[in-house]
C-alpha cells in the first residue's frame, strides 16, 4: 500500500516528465522557426520570450565572463545554454551561468539545474520582469546559490544569495562603479562595475 507522500513523490515526477517533454517540443518548434540573427530565446513559465541583445548588453556579459574566468574554466562557463528550472516549464537560457565543479549532463545531454552555482542576468526591457519575477524564484526554488541581475537602465546590480524555501535570504544593491562582492559565497570573488554602462 503506497503512502500519500509515496503518490505525491510519483505525481511531481510525473508532472515534471510532462513539463519537459513539453519543453523539448516547445524548442523544437523555435528551432524551426526564423528567429532572427542576435535575439534569444527562452520559455519562462511555459510562455516563449525573443529578446534582441544589444551591444551594451553584450560587453556587460562580457565583462562578468571575463571576471569569473580566474575561478572558471571556460567549459564550466555558459551563456543563453538552456538550462530547464523548477516551477513549471522554464527552460531558461540565462546570460552567464557558471557550472560546479564535476557538473554533469542529463541522458538527453542538458546541463542540470542542480550543478549551477552561479547565473546573472542583464536586464533587457522587454523582459525585466521575468528577470526580477520568475527567473528570481525559479533560481533560488533550484538553490542556485548566487543570482546576480545587472540592470543598466537604473545602473545598479542586484546580487541574492542563500536560497531557501523558494526564496533568496540575502539580497545588497550596488551602484554601478562599486565592485559586487561575493568573495563570502561560492563564488570566492568580486566583480568589478566600473566599465558598465548605462542605457
Amino acid at each position: 500500500m503506497k503512502t500519500i507522500a509515496e503518490s505525491d513523490c510519483r505525481i511531481e515526477i510525473e508532472m515534471a516528465d510532462i513539463d519537459e517533454r513539453r519543453l523539448d517540443e516547445m524548442f523544437e518548434r523555435l528551432e524551426r522557426m526564423p528567429v532572427p540573427e542576435g535575439y534569444k530565446a527562452e520559455i519562462v513559465e511555459g510562455t516563449v520570450y525573443m529578446s534582441p541583445q544589444r551591444d551594451n548588453h553584450w560587453d556587460i556579459i562580457a565583462g562578468i565572463i571575463e571576471q569569473l574566468r580566474p575561478k572558471y574554466p571556460r567549459k564550466r562557463i555558459k551563456s543563453d545554454v538552456r538550462i530547464d528550472y523548477p516551477g513549471g516549464m522554464n527552460g531558461l537560457a540565462s546570460d552567464v551561468t557558471a557550472l560546479k565543479d564535476g557538473a554533469t549532463k542529463t541522458s538527453k545531454g542538458r546541463w542540470r539545474c542542480e550543478d549551477v552555482e552561479f547565473v546573472a542576468e542583464v536586464i533587457s526591457k522587454d523582459t525585466a520582469r521575468n528577470d526580477y519575477g520568475p527567473k528570481l524564484t525559479a533560481y533560488a526554488t533550484a538553490g542556485v546559490p548566487v543570482y546576480l541581475i545587472v540592470d543598466p537602465y537604473v545602473g545598479k546590480c542586484h546580487l541574492y544569495t542563500l536560497p531557501k524555501e523558494g526564496e533568496y535570504t540575502n539580497d545588497l544593491t550596488v551602484t554601478f562603479g562599486t565592485p559586487v562582492d561575493m568573495t563570502t559565497t561560492d563564488i570566492g570573488l568580486e566583480i568589478t562595475t566600473d566599465e558598465f554602462e548605462r542605457g
